[in-house]
């Protein structure tokens, strides 16, 4: 086993996370693309919160007899559990329909399972058998929160270590990938996962180097491009100047990219400070769906 496929976790499912949002049916899509190009197992989980569905606690502790208090406490149990139970319909619909919209839009059938807890531990928790996850980029607030990301994403692409997809709102098959690439570790996994994967087999491939356009940067991209011509990519690069983020984020228009590959946030405190912040900049001002790598 060489290098790059040691990096996938061949066998593994998709597992894309939905909610009610309307990046639901984009996320379905994505998931079952990959799913379909990968070979792979397709699940759908739908998590429901049970902090974020507990209602706001009261002060019952005033001028309230004891058995009128007892009477609202008892209100407050039965409405909490109808809420609980209309919850999980809720989610057992949402995942009958989007079983239904793979089925009819891709060929495929998909295992659906509704979980309790947070979204990030659950999805850690189901990650030793996913191959790769989807997730979309905003919640069930999006159109409230359109200049911000999902509450939870940040927390879900800091807990997980398989390569996550972050759906856009709408699915359009990619046909150009770029893949934002500076030399570290991280990236060149990226560009072997990229050059190796059957996810991206067949579309055209671009590189890009923002920032410095020294002799090692140089000595970088070459190898970038021989690693992804070895494996009968077309490849392109580009070395733009400015701020990464911003070069990023611009050249995701430039190229008429349909996807962006990238790093995600980092381990160490510098490094988290420095990635970190392009990776939500660019998951934050991107219209492509984004694929993070850890």
């Amino acid at each position: 086993m060489n290098r790059s496929q040691s990096l996938l976790n061949v066998g593994g499912q998709v597992l894309a996370a939905v909610d009610n949002s309307i990046y639901a049916m984009s996320v379905a899509g994505y998931a079952a693309w990959s799913a379909a190009r990968l070979q792979a197992p397709l699940s759908f989980v739908h998590v429901l919160d049970r902090i974020r569905a507990q209602p706001a606690e009261l002060d019952l502790s005033g001028n309230l007899a004891l058995g009128a208090r007892e009477y609202l406490l008892a209100e407050l149990a039965q409405l909490d559990e109808q809420r609980g139970k209309l919850a999980q319909d809720a989610g057992r619909a949402l995942l009958q329909q989007i079983q239904s919209s793979v089925r009819d839009s891709h060929g495929m059938e998909a295992d659906v399972r509704l979980r309790h807890g947070s979204l990030s531990e659950t999805l850690v928790e189901l990650e030793p058998d996913v191959r790769l996850f989807v997730i979309g980029k905003r919640g069930e607030h999006a159109d409230f929160d359109s200049g911000h990301l999902g509450s939870q994403l940040e927390r879900v692409v800091r807990s997980v270590h398989r390569p996550l997809l972050v759906a856009s709102r709408a699915f359009k098959e990619p046909r150009r990938v770029l893949v934002a690439f500076d030399g570290s570790p991280t990236t060149r996994k990226g560009v072997e996962m990229v050059a190796a994967s059957p996810l991206f087999r067949g579309p055209d491939v671009v590189v890009l180097m923002a920032g410095e356009a020294g002799e090692r940067q140089q000595a970088d991209l070459r190898w970038a491009e021989d690693t992804l011509r070895a494996q009968g990519h077309g490849v392109e690069s580009r070395q733009p100047r400015g701020p990464v983020n911003e070069a990023i984020t611009a050249a995701v228009e430039q190229e008429q990219a349909d996807v962006l590959v990238m790093g995600a946030y980092g381990h160490s405190r510098i490094r988290n400070m420095i990635v970190g912040s392009t990776t939500t900049y660019v998951l934050r001002t991107s219209r492509v769906p984004v694929l993070l790598l850890r």
